[in-house]
């Protein structure tokens, strides 16, 4: 099955070779980044265009950017590559739709790091990556595995609406909770994923220990833990930090966003590790959502991991290897666990989740 995945042409090989205009939808970071990878290929871009109440007379890389519709009325046909990230699924929808109209593009990109899934990435990984696969729990995490593997190459978005299912329903059948969990929550954001625990095991729980680096989302997770009534706890363990190997300090660009991360300068913000944090404490459930920091944050919480294995949900997309290495090293650090792999709506393959479950 490996072997026909290198027959495969990648997006970027497309990109190359297409005789037709190329066009970007979207402005920002991820075009940016697309753009540097482009002119490295040799790949031009025609023109930007925008959904159209995002349009007004301003340009993008000394182009004025456009409406679909003006693209339309000026080339008979073209290519388009989307350059941006969403999970709201009307405008899903409608990238879909223009799937279907043109030859599309939706290149992955590893949000922490530099290094491109591509054919050299894949063949160099390719061992990792076919063990990994061998490996899972299910037959849906394999179908999401080779899938995944067909996206990343490709840049199509075709394969990767195959790999979608909801949340809820995969936690709730995945992730059933006791009366009596302990929950540690790395990258808690705002608290939404606290306030989705709390209703998973409706309210009743041992502990809540959550650690969210950026001030601004701390302080909303404070809030929103107040209007639950919650606010004086002294079950939950609320810390403004990043999660580590161990206790220490770290430079933290901070967009009080999702995609907050650590960076080599920036505002310097504590860091800790799951196992100092605990203190030898049961946990019998971690959340890991680090933006890219998750093999670090895994090594900071291995004795706790060791100790009282607990279930895991295991963000598994923010850089290149994270398919094989994360799984890899959590048998490293303790044997035994099932490991089932899905992804939760969005594109492109960003919320990539390992869950991963103790024999």
């Amino acid at each position: 099955m490996f072997s026909t995945l290198l027959t495969l042409p990648t997006c970027w090989e497309q990109l190359q070779k297409t005789d037709k205009p190329i066009v970007m939808y979207g402005m920002g970071n991820g075009a940016d980044r697309l753009l540097t990878i482009f002119e490295g290929l040799g790949v031009e871009v025609k023109e930007f265009f925008a959904s159209d109440a995002f349009v007004r007379g301003h340009s993008f890389h000394g182009k004025r950017v456009k409406k679909l519709a003006e693209i339309q009325e000026e080339y008979e046909d073209f290519v388009i590559v989307v350059a941006f990230a969403v999970q709201d699924r009307p405008t899903m929808d409608a990238i879909c739709r223009l799937n279907e109209q043109y030859e599309l593009y939706a290149p992955d990109l590893p949000v922490a790091g530099e290094t491109l899934f591509d054919r050299e990435f894949f063949l160099a990984h390719m061992d990792e990556l076919q063990q990994t696969c061998d490996s899972l729990a299910d037959e849906r995490s394999r179908e999401v595995f080779l899938d995944l593997l067909r996206y990343k190459l490709t840049g199509k978005i075709d394969p990767l609406m195959k790999t979608e299912d909801g949340r809820e329903e995969v936690l709730r059948e995945l992730l059933p909770f006791g009366k009596n969990e302990a929950f540690v929550d790395l990258g808690a954001y705002n608290g939404d994923t606290v306030a989705e625990f709390l209703k998973a095991c409706e309210g009743t729980f041992d502990a809540i220990y959550a650690l969210e680096p950026d001030g601004k989302n701390f302080k909303k997770m404070g809030k929103r833990l107040e209007e639950m009534g919650l606010g004086s706890d002294a079950r939950i363990c609320l810390c403004n930090a990043a999660a580590w190997s161990e206790p220490t300090t770290l430079y933290f660009a901070a967009k009080a966003g999702r995609n907050s991360t650590v960076t080599a300068a920036g505002k310097e913000t504590p860091a800790e590790s799951v196992d100092h944090v605990l203190g030898g404490a049961r946990a019998s459930y971690m959340k890991l959502d680090v933006e890219g920091s998750e093999r670090e944050a895994l090594a900071g919480a291995a004795e706790t991991i060791r100790r009282h294995r607990p279930k895991i949900l295991l963000s598994a997309y923010h850089r290149s290897e994270d398919l094989f290495a994360l799984p890899a090293q959590i048998n490293g650090i303790a044997e035994g666990y099932r490991f089932y792999l899905r992804r939760f709506p969005y594109i492109p393959a960003w919320e990539i989740n390992y869950i991963c479950i103790p024999e």
